[in-house]
C-alpha cells in the first residue's frame, strides 16, 4: 500500500519562518534602496549610477564574447572605481550623512512637473523678468536645472519653493534685499532656492569684462547641463550660459526662442547649434 508522507508541524513552522523572514528581509532591502533613489534623485549621482551601469553591461558583453583585452582594461578600471567612488560621490554622501544627522533622511521630498504648456509659461515668466531687470539695470543670476540635479547648489542657498513668476523673480533680486545676492534656481515651475553659490568658471580665455556673476552663471554650466540666464548690473545686458559657453546682447523674444529650444526634448540644441541658427 502506497504511503504519503505528510510534513511535520516542526516542518512547516521552519518553512513557514524562512519565507516570512525572507519577505521581510526583501521588503526592507527595496525599502532601502527606495529611499536611496530618493535621495539622490536631483543631484549629479543619477548621471554617475547611469555612467556605471553602462561600464557593468559593456564588462558582461566583454565577458560573454571573450574580449579578453576590453575585459582586461575594464578590469584594471573597475579597480581604481573602488578608489574613486568615495571620492566622486562625496558631496551626495555628505548630504545622506547631514540629513540623517538632522533626522530628515525619511522625508520625502516634493515633486514638481511642468508639461508642455507649463513649460512655455514659465520660459515666458522668465524671459520678461530678464526684460523687467535689464531695463532697470538690476542684477541677476537665474540658473534653470535640466537634466543633472542641482541639489548640492540648492542646499547652499534659502529654499523656497515658490512658484516661478516674473514678480516673483523680479522682486528677489531689488538690490539690498537678503537674498537678492547669488543664484535663483529654478527646478520644474517652482524657484527651489535663491541667494545661492554656484562654482566659478576657471576658463582662462574668459572676456576680463566678464564679472563674478558672468563666470558664476558659465561656471555652473560647466559642471552640470543647467542653463543660466544673467542680466549684468552695470550695462543691463542680457546672457545665456549653456555648456560651458556665453552667448550675449539678448533681448526678450531672442531669450524666450532660445530657452525653448534648449528645454524642449529634441536632440541637437547645444550652444554652437543655437548660434547658427541666428
Amino acid at each position: 500500500m502506497e504511503q504519503f508522507w505528510l510534513p511535520s508541524l516542526d516542518y512547516l513552522k521552519a518553512i513557514l519562518r524562512f519565507n516570512l523572514s525572507s519577505v521581510i528581509d526583501i521588503l526592507i532591502v527595496a525599502y532601502l534602496m527606495y529611499r536611496l533613489m530618493l535621495l539622490i534623485r536631483g543631484t549629479r549621482a543619477v548621471q554617475l549610477l547611469k555612467g556605471l551601469a553602462v561600464l557593468l553591461v559593456i564588462t558582461a558583453f566583454a565577458s560573454l564574447f571573450n574580449l579578453y583585452t576590453i575585459n582586461w582594461l575594464l578590469g584594471k578600471l573597475m579597480t581604481a572605481l573602488v578608489v574613486a567612488l568615495p571620492i566622486v560621490f562625496q558631496p551626495e554622501l555628505r548630504r545622506a550623512l547631514e540629513k540623517l544627522g538632522r533626522g530628515r533622511i525619511l522625508k520625502h521630498p516634493p515633486l514638481t512637473f511642468a508639461g508642455d504648456a507649463g513649460q512655455a509659461k514659465i520660459i515666458a515668466e522668465i524671459a520678461r523678468s530678464a526684460a523687467v531687470l535689464s531695463k532697470n539695470k538690476m542684477g541677476g543670476l537665474i540658473v534653470i536645472e535640466r537634466e543633472t540635479g542641482l541639489e548640492e547648489h540648492i542646499d547652499t542657498g534659502v529654499k523656497i519653493d515658490g512658484l516661478a513668476t516674473a514678480e516673483f523673480l523680479v522682486n528677489i533680486f531689488v538690490p539690498k534685499t537678503p537674498l537678492h545676492d547669488g543664484a535663483v534656481i529654478i527646478r520644474g515651475d517652482r524657484v527651489a532656492a535663491a541667494a545661492c553659490l554656484l562654482p566659478l568658471s576657471e576658463n582662462p580665455h574668459l572676456s576680463t569684462d566678464l564679472g563674478t556673476r558672468h563666470r558664476a552663471g558659465i561656471g555652473i554650466t560647466e559642471h552640470s547641463d543647467a542653463v543660466a540666464i544673467i542680466i549684468s548690473e552695470e550695462t543691463g545686458t542680457i546672457s545665456l550660459a549653456v555648456e560651458g559657453g556665453l552667448y550675449r546682447h539678448l533681448d526678450e523674444s531672442d531669450l524666450s526662442k532660445r530657452l525653448s529650444q534648449l528645454l524642449s526634448n529634441r536632440p541637437g540644441h547645444s550652444l554652437a547649434s543655437l548660434l547658427l541658427r541666428r
